[in-house]
């Protein structure tokens, strides 16, 4: 199955001119060929092609779906930019294929990274979703500081993974099913202590990813599987 984006259905029937040229000329569609269309905001669409132009390939609406795969909780990682950016572009590709609602990066004390390139990162969300035919793809946020993100932080339940030999609770035991959750991840260089102080400070829980220590994008991952089993388990 062959997903195609459509972020402004609203304004008429018609692919962008990107996914007008994969359709009509990657795929060879002709007028009157199946479309499966996705609108982001959990719209799933049935249509076909009534006017196959490489640059605006246009279709009608054969069979609607609206709130397509919504889940009853919201997963948010807030997550510091790898060093290799390569990493952190393979953190948001697998991290929206396996689901996530909302990713935040932060800039920490240890940070080796503090600029990123938004555009490329949500051209990566848009092919991951369509890839693993998501109807809703995840909030990619600004850039913003660890302390910006302490007081803007909503979530029914707040973890933060770090590596120090501190008490820490295993995710996965700590999870409630069916509620909003904020995971923060560090740096290559793991959070500085006075921030997990801080983040302690207004609710989070210190956990643990298991005994192996984890590279930054690989403890996002592991992170949000986490949490979508933990749910999915519940749901049995």
């Amino acid at each position: 199955m062959s997903l195609f984006y459509v972020p402004t259905l609203s304004s008429g029937y018609v692919l962008p001119e990107e996914e007008s040229q994969h359709a009509v000329k990657v795929l060879r569609l002709q007028a009157g060929d199946a479309l499966t269309i996705v609108d982001g905001t959990g719209g799933f669409y049935n249509a076909k092609i009534t006017n196959p132009h490489p640059k605006h390939c246009s279709f009608e609406i054969t069979k609607t779906i609206l709130e397509y795969g919504k889940r009853d909780y919201h997963i948010h990682i807030a997550i510091a930019p790898t060093k290799n950016i390569e990493r952190l572009e393979w953190f948001i590709e697998k991290a929206t294929e396996i689901g996530i609602d909302e990713i935040t990066p932060i800039v920490c004390r240890f940070s080796e990274r503090k600029v990123i390139k938004a555009e490329r990162l949500e051209k990566i969300i848009v092919s991951a979703a369509k890839q693993s035919i998501k109807a809703y793809f995840p909030i990619l946020n600004p850039l913003c500081t660890f302390d910006e993100l302490m007081k803007a932080q909503q979530a029914s339940q707040k973890f933060i993974a770090h590596c120090y030999e501190d008490d820490k609770r295993l995710l996965q035991n700590e999870i409630q099913p069916a509620k909003d959750v904020l995971i923060l991840i560090g740096p290559e260089g793991d959070f500085s202590k006075e921030e997990v102080q801080k983040a302690l400070s207004v609710g989070f829980i210190p956990v643990s990813l298991g005994n192996s220590r984890l590279r930054t994008e690989t403890a996002g991952v592991v992170a949000c599987h986490t949490v979508n089993l933990r749910n999915e388990e519940s749901n049995r």
